[in-house]
């Protein structure tokens, strides 16, 4: 018989779901020869968790967040990330951590030699990346984020702050990742791993708490998927492959660097600034 439980039961069945399908993934993945037809799952475990989740406790999948939710949230996230990506990526550009290569983008994108007027390559690029990039983006963001700020965000609101709920999520979020970081070549290399790892967890952290305000404020999992893949294509396939690496560039650019953990954790306190000191999590 379906049972109805209280929303921390459900947020403890969900976690306990999604590290278990992760295990079973991460086994095949990580075995003298991997299975990469897991890779895709492991992406899914969450919001496979979720939708088990949901079922066993007689919660309709509609809860989730699957309506779209107001126009302001889906463009602050789509357009957060970018922003904060702009400004620590031309920061490293203008300091001369690293420079700015279209070159660097080019070799990495199509292996092209030459590649006519560096200015319309990067614009032809960037708007590639911002349109048919993001739909990619978004069905890998969708696998995660239906578990984690589709489900859990919202069931540990009932209990908890803005900020418990995001960092108990975030933390939840940072530890999944971290078998990829520690046995795969998921992490910067020049750079010390533990190092990688310390600016992963801040920078996870920080971004959990804009995507868990996203997520309540909105009522929708949307503007979270569109946060998620916003940041992975204009990091990952934009801004790491036009920054030309220097000895410095691997403790400063992409997910392991201190560049976007600082100005994540900055997004987080201007978050809880703007929460004040609300005893629960915004509806």
């Amino acid at each position: 018989m379906f049972v109805i439980a209280p929303p921390t039961k459900q947020a403890g069945v969900f976690l306990a779901l999604t590290f278990a399908l992760s295990a079973v993934c991460y086994a095949f993945l990580l075995a003298p020869q991997p299975v990469e037809a897991f890779g895709p799952g492991l992406i899914a475990s969450p919001a496979i968790a979720a939708i088990v989740t949901r079922l066993l406790f007689a919660r309709p999948a509609g809860r989730l967040g699957l309506s779209p939710g107001p126009l302001r949230y889906l463009a602050a996230g789509y357009a957060i990330p970018f922003g904060y990506g702009l400004a620590v990526y031309a920061l490293i550009w203008l300091s001369g951590i690293g420079g700015f290569s279209p070159q660097a983008l080019a070799d990495q994108a199509a292996g092209q030699a030459a590649i006519g007027s560096p200015g319309t390559f990067v614009l032809t690029y960037g708007l590639n990346t911002a349109t048919r990039g993001m739909l990619l983006s978004c069905l890998t963001a969708f696998g995660e984020e239906l578990g984690w700020r589709g489900l859990l965000v919202p069931a540990l609101a009932q209990r908890y702050s803005l900020q418990a709920t995001s960092l108990i999520s975030g933390a939840a979020w940072a530890i999944w990742h971290y078998p990829a970081i520690l046995f795969v070549d998921y992490h910067n290399a020049g750079a010390p791993l533990w190092f990688g790892l310390i600016c992963f967890t801040a920078m996870v952290l920080g971004i959990s708490v804009v995507m868990a305000w996203l997520r309540l404020a909105s009522g929708s999992v949307w503007p979270a998927v569109l946060f998620h893949a916003s940041h992975n294509a204009f990091i990952q396939t934009l801004f790491n492959p036009l920054t030309a690496k220097t000895r410095l560039t691997p403790y400063v650019i992409d997910e392991f660097g201190v560049g976007l953990a600082l100005a994540a954790l900055a997004l987080a306190w201007v978050v809880w600034r703007g929460q004040g000191s609300a005893s629960r999590a915004p509806a």
